[in-house]
């Protein structure tokens, strides 16, 4: 498969003016301005193939945008190159490519026809286009007195009905409401079946998971892992918390045992949706052995999502189920009778390791979401007592 956008070695400086001069008499009187050299990106490397969904991750100010903005040839790199094959839409900021002084219909022409459309293809898309952007009674207004949300909706709408076939999206999509988030994530998926490219970049960690196959992290500017989405956010979620793995590795051990199969089952016996706070929880581990094995423990470990902390653990040889020696496939639950933990994002280890060394087989580092959402509850009445008086006004 070929590529849809090939980034090479590619850098980007800023120059930071600390004192900058700001009359001509400061500029006569100053001999050379303050000024630093900041490296937004450091020899960045990336090959996105056709069809593929790239997801681009880091913390503010890691660079992304940047990239972004480079690939989309609004800005030139410093040092390195890239290639991009195919028409490309961008909706890269709330308000880029509008004019505040054109109403929603003439920023809709100007827009369309920055992106490559004749006037008759416009006004073929036009219809459609301010259908799903769903602001028909605004569209004879000037977009200066648009909300955010109304941005959103008319820039992603513009940009989906070019009949792209490469889409940068930027962290925009997260300004507009549920429903048309919902939309929005609706049309990409369409685009993936349609075997259009798309680079999102995006803060919610879950969406790349979702919809991406690859990931990219950026760190202060370089490329700092790259790969398969539930990987890359693992990395991820330790820069956030300050501790960054430079081993990054996202499978370890020999394999003589692997994990074949994972699945988290509910209280309804489903492997999806939430987990109700203090409801039953069964992990089922499928392991299947590349090599007689003797002395076989399974672990898990769930951790907190919110601050990475252990919250529960478990092993077969300490519950004292001893698994003894065999070759072919075993199935192992652990069920957790209740698990009461806050609401929130869980995150689950599964390691399989000889009972008698310790020597790793397999291990999957935080590979397995889930949610736990508090048990909603109807307030009863309760007779609370209630004083009342009245005076003469």
């Amino acid at each position: 498969m070929s590529s849809a956008i090939e980034i090479a070695d590619v850098s980007k400086r800023f120059r930071l003016f600390r004192e900058k001069p700001t009359s001509l008499k400061a500029r006569l009187l100053t001999s050379r301005s303050r000024a630093e050299d900041f490296w937004a990106l450091r020899d960045v490397s990336v090959d996105v193939r056709q069809g593929s969904s790239l997801g681009l991750i880091g913390h503010n100010g890691s660079g992304k945008t940047t990239l972004l903005k480079i690939v989309a040839g609004i800005l030139r790199p410093t040092s390195g190159l890239v290639r991009q094959r195919g028409r490309l839409a961008a909706l890269l900021e709330l308000g880029a490519g509008f004019h505040p002084e054109l109403t929603g219909k003439e920023n809709v022409y100007l827009n369309a026809s920055f992106l490559g459309l004749s006037r008759k293809e416009t006004d073929a898309a036009y219809d459609a286009i301010v259908d799903f952007a769903e602001i028909e009674d605004f569209m004879e207004n000037q977009v200066k007195f648009y909300s955010s949300g109304m941005l959103v909706r008319l820039g992603f709408a513009v940009a989906v009905h070019v009949d792209p076939e490469i889409l940068l999206i930027d962290e925009v999509l997260a300004v507009g409401d549920e429903a048309f988030q919902a939309k929005c994530l609706d049309r990409i998926r369409r685009f993936q079946r349609d075997g259009r490219t798309i680079v999102l970049v995006t803060h919610a960690l879950d969406v790349v998971r979702d919809i991406c196959d690859r990931a990219v992290m950026l760190h202060h500017g370089r490329v700092h892992a790259f790969g398969a989405p539930d990987d890359v956010v693992r990395e991820m979620r330790y820069v956030l918390l300050g501790a960054v793995d430079a081993s990054f590795v996202p499978e370890e051990g020999t394999r003589e045992a692997e994990v074949e199969a994972v699945e988290l089952i509910r209280a309804n016996g489903s492997g999806d949706g939430p987990v109700l706070r203090d409801d039953p929880l069964t992990i089922l581990v499928d392991v299947r052995t590349n090599a007689p094995v003797g002395d076989l423990d399974v672990d898990f470990e769930i951790l907190d999502g919110a601050t990475n902390h252990p919250v529960l653990d478990a092993r077969t040889s300490r519950a004292g189920t001893l698994i003894e020696r065999f070759d072919g496939k075993k199935r192992v639950r652990f069920r957790i009778a209740s698990f009461p933990y806050n609401a929130g994002k869980y995150w689950v280890t599964i390691g399989l390791s000889s009972r008698e060394t310790g020597h790793l087989y397999h291990v999957q580092t935080q590979r397995y979401l889930f949610e736990v959402v508090d048990v909603p509850r109807v307030q009863e009445r309760v007779d609370v007592p209630v004083e009342v008086d009245v005076e003469d006004l």
